[in-house]
């Protein structure tokens, strides 16, 4: 095979299986656990203009100002050029750590700055957590379901992962303590417990007062790290905020603001823009310490471009009411939603009710698998969304699906969801079909409501060519 070849086949075509061979006494025996990212999968299945994607994890870009953009990094060109374009310092330039600060003051957490370390995005917190704690075969907690992106990270360093299920109200700390207590009797302790306490990704929960003051309770008593994953803490749309759980942890440790057992993971991703691919750790100073070694193994430092655009930004711009924006906009999206899986999912689903975050999880009747109705759904449909087994590592979820509302425009909403609906209610009939037993409410519940919802309006099928597709 030629590197022209290759180029010409792309990188995504499978290899021959003598071709695999070739290389396979060469890898290291952990790349045997390496799974792919399901949102990554799909990304260039998405990318395509007639689909519509309720799959990533994507905030709407668009309500960024272009001028503002332009502004900025004028800015930086002529005030920094030369520090933008040099190497940094590992734990991040002084001034991104100071937006970090007052971001963290939104959230009622006070922070070191010398406890603050810059990484390129959230999801390299994760990993260099993972990189410092782990070794093969070890144990970690996480929610069930959990952060899909997570879930190759998990694998990559070979993690022994044991979920635990979230209700309406987050973890169940009783349920942790038991599982706890289980691995004790086998002699095992767990590294860290990860959790999404803020409209939790992708089940959409929060995770309630008390459970989180028990959360660091069991941390220090147990000694066991915590890794807070805090994206969408900033994006609530109803309710009351509540503390993070590095602020409650630092409450108890009594040591002028830092945490002993919680590590924080924040993102500029979520609240700015993914595309500057900036997240931050707070974490105890030997922790932080062991963090920054392994990211100096990584990528040295994370771009001064970005956290000098960063800086900027929070330094001229009204980033408080950019966010008010968004939560007006996400709020919206969120009642979209809501309504559209009311009109065309029907009584034989449930569905997650988020306060604030970019997600529904949604479950559908058991009979349902969801990978196979998401290759249906963009096949015939035109439309995406990520399938609940992405969320877990044992197989479970099955029957569940993420469904992102950031992202995507009222009118995108729902259409995309009555397509969904329709793919649903396909399989839900089919399986009548093949029982022999009574379609279900389900169908006759949308119809009605479908016939009540006159303002939910159908889109024009996105081409001709998939719309050719689906009469074949």
């Amino acid at each position: 095979m030629t590197i022209d070849d290759g180029q010409r086949r792309g990188a995504g075509t499978r290899l021959a299986t003598h071709e695999l061979e070739r290389y396979e006494s060469l890898f290291a025996s952990r790349t045997s656990d390496l799974r792919s990212s399901a949102m990554r999968d799909m990304m260039s299945l998405t990318e395509r203009p007639e689909v519509i994607s309720l799959a990533g994890g994507l905030p709407d870009t668009s309500t960024f100002p272009p001028e503002l953009f332009a502004k900025l990094m004028s800015h930086v060109a002529a005030e920094s050029s030369a520090k933008a374009l040099q190497y940094g310092p590992t734990e991040g330039l002084s001034a991104t750590v100071q937006a970090v600060s007052q971001v963290m003051l939104e959230e009622q957490t006070s922070v070191d700055p010398d406890e603050v370390l810059i990484t390129t995005g959230g999801q390299q917190v994760i990993d260099l957590v993972c990189k410092t704690f782990l070794d093969a075969g070890e144990t970690i907690i996480a929610e069930a379901p959990t952060y899909p992106g997570a879930v190759p990270t998990f694998s990559a360093y070979q993690a022994k992962v044991v979920q635990v299920d979230v209700d309406a109200e987050g973890m169940p700390i009783d349920a942790l303590e038991a599982q706890l207590d289980a691995l004790q009797a086998e002699g095992i302790k767990p590294k860290f417990i990860y959790t999404i306490p803020n409209f939790q990704n992708p089940g959409g929960v929060t995770m309630a007062l008390p459970r989180r003051q028990r959360l660091v309770e069991v941390a220090r008593e147990r000694e066991i790290i915590v890794l807070e994953d805090n994206p969408y803490g900033l994006l609530r749309y109803e309710g009351t905020p509540l503390p993070t759980l590095y602020s409650l942890d630092a409450r108890l440790a009594g040591r002028g603001g830092a945490s002993d057992f919680v590590i924080y993971l924040g993102t500029f991703s979520k609240i700015l823009s993914p595309g500057v691919r900036l997240g931050w750790a707070v974490a105890p100073r030997p922790v932080l310490e062991k963090l920054n070694l392994c990211k100096q193994g990584a990528d040295l430092c994370s771009s001064p471009v970005t956290q000098l655009f960063v800086a900027a930004y929070f330094a001229q711009h009204d980033w408080r009411g950019y966010i008010d924006q968004l939560r007006d906009l996400y709020r919206r999206r969120r009642d979209a939603m809501l309504q559209a899986l009311e009109a065309h999912f029907g009584h034989d689903a449930q569905w997650t009710r988020p306060q604030g975050g970019m997600f529904v999880w949604a479950t559908l009747p058991d009979y349902i698998d969801t990978t196979d109705l998401l290759a249906r759904a963009l096949e015939t449909e035109d439309v995406a969304f990520v399938p609940g087994r992405a969320a877990y590592l044992d197989g479970r979820g099955g029957s569940s699906m993420r469904l992102n509302f950031a992202g995507v425009s009222e009118q995108d909403i729902a259409e995309a969801v009555k397509r969904i609906g329709s793919v649903v209610s396909e399989q839900v009939g089919l399986f009548g079909t093949l029982t022999g037993k009574m379609r279900t409410q389900a169908s006759d519940h949308r119809a009605a409501a479908e016939s009540s919802l006159a303002e939910v309006l159908p889109l024009p099928r996105r081409t001709e060519r998939s719309s050719e597709r689906r009469r074949r």
